[in-house]
């Protein structure tokens, strides 16, 4: 009985902090969005900055930063906030040259590229909740998508899907809510930093 409640309590404390993925196709401002959650909460001279590029796969690797706090009003979130590369079914190297890589250059981008996504597919284990961050530019419906969220409910993760770019002229948070009406949704602009609040809201609902 006493070790049974010793387990009871180190599951509790493993989980003062949670993890927070951010998971999605390449370029749908993933990193951006990180950027701007982590100077929202830590300040302007935050030191901790994803690096972000219009070529795609800019993130290569995993890369988390611990220790960050959520507090609104009495509710307060501890947790750990993880940038992924982006998913894709197909990397190919000719993509990169035709944006101005080098040959041998573009050829070790799409290896890292490779390699990021297939790290990116092991992290979900270790996340307690996943942004699914689109563009809302472009049309929601693809297999990267849609076999992404998929794999996300088979693994029985907790999902908010982030319709980016809500800043653009072109921008419709309505398409993808029509592809994915089963999941909280949120339309935020990660370079401007609109609708900020209203993720933080969701991510309070999902993980309280």
């Amino acid at each position: 009985m006493k070790k049974l409640f010793f387990s009871f309590l180190n599951f509790f404390k493993k989980k003062k902090e949670f993890s927070l993925g951010l998971y999605g196709p390449p370029n749908a401002g993933k990193s951006t969005l990180a950027n701007t959650i982590i100077k929202d909460i830590l300040g302007e001279d935050a030191k901790t900055t994803f690096s972000t590029s219009e070529v795609e796969h800019e993130t290569r690797s995993v890369q988390k930063v611990e220790e960050l706090t959520l507090e609104r009003g009495s509710k307060k979130i501890n947790f750990a906030l993880v940038d992924t590369p982006g998913i894709a079914t197909k990397i190919d190297f000719e993509d990169f040259v035709k944006k101005g890589m080098k040959k041998q250059d573009a050829k070790e981008r799409a290896r890292e590229a490779t390699q990021g996504v297939i790290e990116s597919i092991r992290w979900v284990e270790k996340v307690d909740c996943v942004l699914v961050v689109l563009d809302a530019t472009i049309n929601p419906y693809s297999q990267v998508n849609i076999t992404l969220i998929g794999n996300l409910v088979a693994k029985d993760k907790k999902i908010i899907i982030v319709a980016n770019k809500i800043d653009l002229k072109n921008a419709s948070v309505d398409k993808i809510k029509l592809v994915f009406p089963d999941y909280p949704l949120v339309g935020v602009s990660a370079v401007t930093g609109e609708n900020l609040e209203e993720l933080y809201k969701e991510v309070f609902k999902q993980l309280n």
